[in-house]
């Protein structure tokens, strides 16, 4: 009869135990000559890497659903983490710089035109930079815009902050404003083929970059309190008209939508004819409104939280 050992072993070492398991060496050349070639061959195939560190494997169309989870994740994690709860969204165009950048550059477009030997392309050139001209005032309207999101105190349904697409022009003065007036702001940027630069004014550690634009557009909505769209091109056209589009169908419940820059706005979408059209309802107009000045917007928005829209 064995005597018991009733005494308490200390812990094991970690991660050393003191006989290594089998696996711990590869098989002994003496017993194979060939398993070492045979092993790495094995070892060196992609399918041995491990998935997180498979770079083709993630990039794949199978990992296309785990690519698009940690897209969400992170972000996610990461603006939960800082509080940020509710948000002003803000659009527009990338190309609408602050004035005195936009006046070197018509400047330098009139004197292409002098130069130029195709002079319809270069008054063309010219006349798109006179326009960016005029609009960029809407440059220092979303920055004086992002200045008094970022002043207000919290009320009851928490604090708003500004939150863009992270890249320059509109998204850079809104950003800019709250900067200006030491909040915090928030960046979702995109992956794209030629790098897109996240502006300087966003708070650093609140700045994601995206692969899909799908989960970007989710986290754009997810803490959207009211929308803001200035000029801008093809990108804030996609952003804005989803927006309303899930506003109509009621996906989401309607917030604030804000279109700035009346003159703009009616000369790009006509949206009595649509109506006239029978394409959308005369209250489908009434899911937006117009404003020219930050103040005008910020009081706009207000007025709406306080349930008086």
């Amino acid at each position: 009869m064995t005597d018991r050992n009733t005494k308490s072993p200390p812990p094991p070492p970690e991660p050393e135990r003191r006989e290594p398991l089998p696996w711990r060496n590869p098989k002994p050349a003496a017993d194979d000559p060939a398993a070492r070639a045979r092993l790495d061959a094995i070892m060196a195939s992609p399918s041995y890497r491990m998935a997180v560190e498979d770079k083709d494997f993630l990039e794949s169309a199978a990992a296309r659903g785990a690519r698009l989870e940690l897209d969400y994740i992170k972000a996610e994690g990461g603006l939960r983490a800082a509080g940020i709860d509710r948000c002003v969204v803000v659009f527009g165009s990338t190309r609408l710089c602050e004035p005195a950048a936009a006046k070197r550059r018509a400047e330098a477009a009139r004197r292409a035109v002098a130069a130029s030997a195709d002079k319809r392309a270069a008054q063309f050139t010219l006349k798109a930079a006179e326009n960016v001209l005029a609009l960029s005032r809407y440059y220092d309207v979303a920055r004086e815009f992002g200045r008094l999101v970022s002043l207000t105190e919290p009320g009851g349904a928490g604090k708003l902050r500004i939150m863009t697409g992270g890249g320059p022009g509109i998204m850079e003065a809104a950003n800019r404003g709250a900067f200006d007036a030491g909040g915090q702001s928030v960046g979702l940027n995109i992956h794209l083929p030629h790098e897109q630069y996240p502006n300087p004014y966003i708070t650093p550690g609140l700045c994601y970059q995206f692969h899909y634009f799908a989960m970007r557009k989710l986290h754009f909505l997810q803490r959207a309190a009211a929308l803001v769209a200035f000029p801008g091109g093809y990108g804030t056209f996609d952003e804005l008209f989803e927006v309303l589009t899930l506003a109509q169908t009621r996906k989401i419940k309607p917030i604030p939508i804000v279109l700035v820059g009346e003159a703009f706005w009616r000369g790009a979408v006509n949206f009595d004819f649509l109506a006239e059209q029978g394409v959308i309802d005369p209250e489908d107009r009434e899911l937006f409104w117009f404003a020219e000045t930050g103040q005008e917007i910020f009081d706009a928005i207000m007025q709406w939280e306080h349930g008086k829209p």
